[in-house]
């Protein structure tokens, strides 16, 4: 991608003083996807584009040890930070870049026809994805190397039945996703981004992706004076009645209102009007056409970088779109030459699953058999004539998956929370993950081969476990390795705020992470062999 350099004002609001920033002018600010199997690109004027960092900012300050001259994704992952509001528009900006880097669009309703040295990809639900490159050597049995992800990030998303008002206010009701930290939730300049399903001219429906810039929605929080023990007693909100987003002022009954108020088969009819109205101007379509919609509500402050010597990424759903990222951009870097797929006998993948956040069960969740499925129609697929037996057995036997999410990285002010001899650093390197009790997949195997990749292209790696006075949350890694056998390793980027409206990684962990993923792609092949446990 060509970066071109220019000022950008961080708010076009007349109310807010202009601060300038500079920014990459590579990508459009927002986008939709529309069509019933296709999703085409809309392009809008950039002066609305939000905060983003130049190249040169987000080198600066950066070990030359660990980041070489010029190979620093972060600007990249600042913009698909930026682009990414929910999982949808996270998995149409990876169908973007991977289309851009010649990767081949797949359908899961037709027959695939595949190739060695072939790269391709399929989406299911627009927020499940995976992408795979095969080696040109490849011989049927051979197996995957996977990095697997998620796109999800705990949210409030709107109810079926979202309108209501309260003392004049009109409000929009949310159920919690995921395990968030609601409080941080509270005065911030929030909006509205997802899906909506329009009707078009010809009485067909189209799936197309919105997302609000401007600040639409905010939950204020209960001034002092009304809650004086609140900052010795603790700030403890009601979920359902007091995490309630105001829209704006009921206004007298509009003619829209009374229309919707008429026609109770509307499946819109349960929302406010005015909301109806913001989603159709984004869209250019007019009320009537909205069918339906799946609206997360999203901070719009941007991501960026922050810190004395810029060394942090300040931003929302860091867990887990920067691992989905890395694990994107390692894939498509290690195949972008001719010869990069040259010498590979296996087969490079990555696949980022949504709703790990509630449990990955769900059909575009890691619960859901969509990896295996689509690894069964690959070794299937590049069989041809091939009549040997267990294929795709022999296939698993020799794959081995990357879980990668975000790690706990150790708190300055709550250092007791960690394990004495396991406190993960910002800046230190990808966190190996380790459970007794298979909260992680990692085993002492997998835990050496994915420390090798590291060793022998000089990048450092931590490793973690929980007290045992505490419990441990887990990954898509232990339902993937048990799914069908699959040797795992879970690991991920040390943060700080896991699960708040606004977390914080290290800029450093981002390109060490990138590299990781990379040489793991061009490399394990080649560590795997002089490894032998069960002959």
């Amino acid at each position: 991608m060509v970066a071109i350099t220019r000022l950008q004002l961080l708010y076009s609001s007349p109310i807010l003083k202009p601060t300038l920033f500079f920014g990459k002018l590579q990508k459009p600010a927002s986008f939709f996807y529309s069509g019933p199997i296709h999703y085409g690109i809309r392009r809008r004027k950039l002066s609305s584009s939000p905060l983003l960092c130049s190249n040169s900012d987000q080198t600066s300050g950066t070990s030359p040890s660990t980041v070489e001259s010029g190979s620093s994704i972060v600007g990249d992952l600042l913009d698909y930070l930026n682009e990414s509001w929910t999982q949808f528009h996270a998995t149409a900006e990876a169908k973007r870049e991977l289309i851009a880097a010649g990767f081949h669009l797949l359908n899961e309703n037709e027959e695939w026809d595949l190739k060695p040295g072939g790269r391709y990809f399929f989406t299911r639900n627009m927020s499940c994805l995976v992408a795979f490159a095969v080696g040109e050597k490849y011989s049927v049995g051979n197996g995957f190397h996977v990095i697997a992800a998620h796109t999800d990030s705990p949210c409030l998303k709107l109810k079926p039945k979202s309108a209501s008002s309260k003392s004049g206010y009109l409000m929009v009701n949310v159920q919690t996703y995921g395990s968030g930290l609601w409080h941080t939730w509270f005065d911030r300049d929030l909006s509205v981004a997802g899906r909506v399903i329009v009707r078009s001219s010809s009485d067909t429906y189209l799936h197309k992706l919105v997302k609000v810039k401007k600040p639409l929605l905010r939950i204020p929080t209960l001034a002092i004076h009304l809650d004086r023990t609140v900052n010795k007693d603790g700030f403890k909100p009601n979920l359902e009645t007091h995490l309630v987003p105001l829209l704006s002022m009921k206004l007298k009954e509009t003619s829209l209102e009374s229309k919707e108020k008429t026609n109770s088969s509307s499946s819109i009819a349960a929302h406010h009007p005015l909301l109806i109205q913001v989603l159709s101007d984004e869209l250019s379509c007019s009320t009537g056409d909205v069918v339906s919609f799946e609206l997360n509500v999203c901070d719009t402050q941007p991501s960026c970088l922050g810190g004395g010597n810029n060394e942090f990424i300040f931003s929302g759903r860091l867990d887990n779109l920067a691992s989905s990222y890395c694990a994107l951009k390692a894939l498509i870097d290690s195949c972008k030459s001719p010869g990069d797929l040259f010498d590979e006998h296996a087969i490079r993948m990555v696949a980022l699953f949504d709703n790990e956040e509630v449990g990955s069960g769900s059909v575009q969740g890691a619960g859901a058999p969509t990896m295996f499925q689509g690894m069964r129609r690959i070794v299937s697929g590049l069989a041809h004539k091939y009549a040997g037996e267990g294929a795709f057995e022999r296939s698993i036997r020799q794959s081995f998956l990357v879980s990668a999410d975000m790690a706990h990285g150790v708190h300055p002010n709550f250092v007791d929370k960690h394990e004495e001899h396991h406190r993960p650093e910002l800046q230190k390197g990808l966190v190996i993950k380790h459970n007794a009790n298979q909260r992680y997949a990692t085993s002492g195997i997998t835990a050496f081969l994915f420390k090798e990749v590291g060793k022998i292209h000089n990048l450092p790696t931590q490793e973690f476990v929980i007290r045992n006075d505490m419990g441990c949350g887990s990954t898509i890694g232990p339902i993937l390795a048990s799914g069908v056998g699959i040797r795992t390793v879970d690991c991920g980027i040390a943060q700080l705020s896991m699960h708040s409206i606004r977390e914080i990684c290290g800029k450093e962990d981002v390109d060490i992470a990138y590299k990781h993923f990379k040489a793991f792609y061009q490399t394990f092949s080649s560590i795997d062999k002089k490894l032998t446990v069960d002959f």
